[in-house]
């Protein structure tokens, strides 16, 4: 087992990741920017170590400096978490030319999965149903316009080496392909210095639903179920909830068992998300692989009752998965809000500053995970979730009473969020009746995706 660990990220993931090395007795490095000396993950870790200035680039994108401070340290492992180098192919190659365990799958799965096209070549060579589209990456308007006209309007532009809604765009005929393919390419070459696109059928008011997987060195795959992640505001997840109100006991299993089929085509180990779109007849279409941890692990954490960052660390030291497939067992339900620092009336702008009081609510089945304090200044250089709010019930009916009455009771003031935002969705009739998809906040909350 790992004598240390450096955890390469900030905020709560950083704070989560932290926790569960102490739990299991691993010394832990905090990697912090010079924004963020003050940050929690940098108190509750073991040592801390400043690699740079506020700029991302600079900070938790510099492999050069991450790795050096993970050898000054003596660490003999690095947890990404999700975002920044998690999903970085070379980061995780040079991982290894330093003898330092990357905490989760290797480099050349990472190129395999985490490029969007290659991973859409990769599951149709594997009989895994995918959303019909190309097989071949997209570099130019003309050539795209081609095989759009092929697939049949609307089409999904993709970067191949997108995440996080960045590098998308709908295009629903010949007249604007021109323009979103261009602005789709611009913005993957600036987020991502890669101007490779596909193209896929868009399916019109689809579930998003993905299947958390976990795998080992000696061949073994488990899922852990599914979650809901329709809820969405420009391709980005706002609420999600494990299991889908939508789906039946025999789709969950079909659909899981293609996913462990799927990640056992590329030969994966540790954790991972099979993401699917579902369709309005209940056919689903495998849209992309994730090949990290997520944000919104912990909704199935609360209905499997499994640790996956635990399982993340186990499975990299070498150990087999804790679990079988047989008993792996699903129970009630979950749901998680991202509280973020951003104000709904303004377009989300992000509203960064300094929290002046935070009270955040407790009790049976509520979890808060989270890296703010009261006087906690807020940068405003990074992604502006500030925590999440996570739940279980027994039932679905239960969880959204339960998130009803935390959100009631979360207060963080001194700056803007989107907390009465998240109230407004729970109490919506569509959402207490499942009936959601992608388009859901666009169809009922208008006001707010001007």
């Amino acid at each position: 087992m790992f004598q240390k660990i450096l955890v390469a990220n900030r905020g709560e993931i950083a704070v989560r990741i932290i926790r569960a090395c102490r739990e299991m007795g691993i010394k832990t490095v905090a990697v912090y920017s010079e924004a963020d000396k003050d940050a929690l993950h940098t108190l509750l870790a073991d040592e801390a170590i400043c690699i740079g200035p506020a700029s991302s680039a600079q900070s938790y994108l510099n492999m050069e400096r991450i790795l050096t401070a993970t050898v000054a340290m003596k660490a003999d492992a690095i947890h990404p978490g999700f975002g920044f180098l998690s999903e970085n192919a070379r980061f995780a190659e040079l991982c290894g030319k330093c003898n330092i365990t990357f905490i989760g799958p290797s480099a050349e799965i990472i190129n395999k999965m985490g490029n969007k096209s290659e991973a859409r070549k990769t599951m149709m060579d594997a009989g895994v149903p995918v959303v019909p589209g190309t097989k071949e990456p997209v570099f130019t308007v003309e050539k795209g316009l081609e095989l759009a006209k092929g697939i049949g309007f609307p089409v999904m532009i993709k970067a191949s080496s997108g995440g996080g809604g960045k590098g998308m765009r709908i295009s629903w005929g010949e007249e604007d392909f021109t323009m979103n393919f261009q602005n789709a390419q611009q913005e993957s070459i600036k987020g991502f210095s890669d101007d490779t696109m596909y193209i896929e059928k868009y399916i019109e008011q689809p579930k998003h639903v993905e299947i958390q997987i976990m795998a080992d060195k000696f061949g073994n795959v488990i899922h852990l179920g599914e979650r809901d992640c329709s809820i969405q505001r420009r391709h980005q997840k706002v609420l999600e909830e494990s299991p889908c109100a939508a789906i039946s006991q025999e789709l969950r299993e079909n659909m899981g068992a293609v996913a462990v089929r799927a990640a056992k085509a590329v030969g994966y180990e540790n954790a991972g998300t099979i993401e699917f779109l579902l369709d309005k007849n209940k056919n689903f279409y495998f849209m992309e692989m994730n090949t990290r941890i997520q944000v919104e692990h912990p909704v199935t954490e609360m209905v499997s009752g499994l640790d996956l960052i635990k399982e993340q660390i186990l499975v990299a030291a070498g150990e087999p998965l804790s679990v079988t497939q047989d008993q792996v067992k699903l129970k009630g339900h979950a749901i998680e809000c991202r509280i973020n620092a951003e104000n709904p009336q303004k377009n989300f702008m992000p509203c960064p500053g300094r929290i002046t009081n935070v009270h955040v609510p407790g009790g049976n089945g509520i979890r808060v995970d989270t890296h703010i304090y009261s006087d906690y200044q807020v940068p405003a250089n990074y992604d502006s979730m500030l925590l999440k709010l996570i739940v279980h019930g027994k039932d679905r009916e239960e969880a959204i009473a339960k998130m009803r009455s935390a959100l009631g009771e979360l207060i963080i003031e001194g700056i803007e969020t989107n907390l009465d935002f998240q109230y407004e969705i729970l109490n919506n009739p569509a959402f207490e009746e499942g009936k959601t998809d992608t388009d859901f906040i666009l169809a009922y909350f208008p006001e707010y995706c001007k």
